[in-house]
């Protein structure tokens, strides 16, 4: 085409897509990009360095893999003193002995950085072998997306090779090993406690087939008392009279409704059930106790950290320990309050075009933190004249009970943050505090609503005794 050069753009450049690609003619060009929009990306933490008209290269000798499940592709660069690299691609499988030659390659080529794409829980066995004398960046999938219609796996290694080479890929937070220990067996435990809570669920359905209300009458149907009564009822011999004489402390005065909800159409079919589900839950309540054993030795490091935590309103020792194991106690992995909250997915989302802002729902982010931080803001939400309390009904009101426990999800994040980072207990707020942030405007409001209902207000302030 006589020396001109068509250039085909293709996609735009955003935080989640940092680099556009430009194709030229059979050539693979980065985009140069405007001052204005490189100081705009600076500030938000998306550096792009540029040398002469080009991307400047940050890491020398870098390595991009694309793992699977039973094998993974490395694409190793090493830089030229002409800018340009030379490429070298291996392919090996994820047992570990070639992980292990995967190691040593790296390490006698002079590799400094590794990037991975994190693909469910194939990265880990990766990670684990070669962070020890490697610097290993693990990349979100969804901000290193290769231009579609270009999908191999050996594409895919070259394409994360060359944008950890220009320093843009974006490490997502690792905790250090000991924090990803805690956090397995947190996250074991929850799992444990809900499955817990399905077998109760069908112990109820069951006895609701045989028509027994005991969780008309008792508010716990697997607490002291209730417990012995299922256990009563494994005997066919037991009449209803003798199985609600178990019942202990004040569901003692329930005595006749339990004798009327005991009073059902129990089969053999229904015992075996009940019996078969009354042993599961022994069972994962020992699980869970060993569980509570082990993370407890495992938060001995991180005390004071968990004391401080538990400071803030709703949080308790269980709440603690799983915050502890999905941030850990190092903030200074992230900037600022927002960015942790952007993290953990507990934050509005941004979403405008045209001018216009759409839904702002949160993102996906850590989903264990996200429940975690819901049932300690439902407690919040509870405690008598305390700020969260307040401030969790102010939203409710407006807003919905859902949006303003994600509300006071964040925030409590928000105190984890500064609390962890300069080592400081909480101090609440008061149930008053919003009312004398702004006492004016709620004097005003009161007015109002005295003035609509026909009557004539006279405001005196209260002198202040000496």
């Amino acid at each position: 085409m006589g020396g001109v050069k068509v250039v085909f753009l293709f996609g735009g450049i955003t935080p989640r897509n940092k680099l556009t690609t430009v194709v030229c003619m059979h050539h693979e060009l980065l985009l140069l990009f405007q001052e204005a929009r490189e100081a705009n990306y600076k500030q938000q933490g998306y550096y792009y360095p540029m040398k002469g008209g080009n991307m400047e290269v940050m890491i020398e000798r870098c390595c991009g893999i694309d793992v699977h499940k039973s094998k993974l592709t490395a694409c190793l660069l090493v830089s030229k003193p002409d800018g340009k690299a030379e490429k070298s691609i291996k392919t090996f499988s994820t047992m570990t002995s070639d992980l292990l030659a995967l190691k040593d390659w790296l390490e006698a080529e002079g590799c400094t950085h590794v990037a991975i794409e994190s693909t469910g829980v194939y990265w880990k066995p990766v990670f684990n072998i070669i962070e020890d004398s490697i610097t290993v960046i693990l990349a979100n999938a969804r901000d290193i997306k290769n231009v579609p219609g270009r999908k191999t796996d050996v594409k895919d290694c070259e394409w994360i090779a060359d944008l950890l080479r220009f320093g843009l890929i974006r490490a997502s937070f690792i905790p250090p090993k000991p924090i990803r220990e805690l956090r397995d067996l947190t996250r074991y435990r929850t799992k444990l406690i809900g499955e817990m809570t399905s077998e109760k669920n069908r112990v109820q359905k069951v006895l609701e087939d045989a028509n027994i209300k005991l969780s008309c009458v008792a508010t716990d149907i697997f607490g002291t008392s209730g417990k012995e009564m299922l256990s009563a009822l494994l005997q066919a011999e037991s009449t209803p009279e003798e199985m609600a004489e178990l019942a202990k402390g004040r569901l003692r005065k329930k005595i006749p409704a339990l004798i009327e909800a005991l009073r059902g159409n129990v089969s053999e079919h229904h015992r075996y059930l009940i019996e078969m589900g009354l042993r599961h839950l022994e069972s994962m309540g020992e699980l869970i106790a060993d569980l509570d054993e082990k993370i407890d030795k495992a938060m001995e490091p991180y005390r004071e950290e968990q004391k401080l935590l538990m400071s803030i309103t709703g949080v308790e020792k269980k709440s603690a320990e799983s915050v502890i194991a999905e941030i850990g106690v190092d903030m200074s992995q992230f900037p600022s309050e927002k960015h942790l909250a952007s993290w953990a997915g507990v934050c509005p989302g941004n979403n405008e075009s045209a001018g216009k802002r759409k839904s702002g729902k949160t993102t996906k982010g850590d989903t264990w933190l996200q429940r975690t931080l819901i049932q300690v803001a439902h407690a919040a939400s509870k405690a008598k004249n305390t700020y969260l309390k307040d401030k969790y009904h102010r939203i409710a009101g407006r807003r919905g009970k859902k949006r303003a426990a994600m509300a006071i999800a964040h925030k409590i994040l928000g105190f984890a943050y500064y609390i962890l980072r300069y080592r400081v207990p909480y101090r609440d707020l008061g149930e008053d505090y919003l009312d004398k942030l702004n006492k004016d405007g709620q004097e005003w409001k009161l007015i109002k609503r005295l003035e609509a209902l026909g009557n004539k207000v006279t405001i005196e302030p209260v002198l202040q005794a000496a």
